[in-house]
């Protein structure tokens, strides 16, 4: 009987992992394809030397870069964007999103 029952849970949590693990395999190909979406649309909305600034931001704040790249996208939509974002216009919609943040000030006492 003890053993029928050790049995049981393990079949059960081996059941529970594979679950998980599906799980997880299913959210990462959705990120994936969100991903490949998102980076489709840029490629087509920005010159290459925006997306190059694009990229640098990526690298130094990945949440950001997201943040930014779903703003054109829903910019690009409404018709709010040139046919092609160039580098200048991109650093002045930048500017715009981070005049509104306060930058953090070090006191020394």
């Amino acid at each position: 009987m003890p053993d029928e029952l050790d049995e049981l849970r393990q079949r059960r949590m081996r059941e529970l992992m594979a679950g998980q693990m599906q799980d997880q395999y299913q959210r990462n190909i959705q990120e994936q394809q969100i991903s490949s979406q998102i980076n489709t649309i840029i490629s087509q909305i920005m010159e290459p030397a925006a997306k190059e600034r694009l990229a640098n931001i990526r690298f130094a704040r990945p949440e950001f870069a997201r943040q930014v790249e779903i703003l054109l996208i829903q910019l690009y939509q409404a018709g709010q964007l040139p046919k092609k974002l160039s580098d200048e216009a991109f650093k002045k919609i930048l500017e715009k999103i981070s005049s509104g943040k306060r930058e953090p000030s070090i006191k020394r006492i």
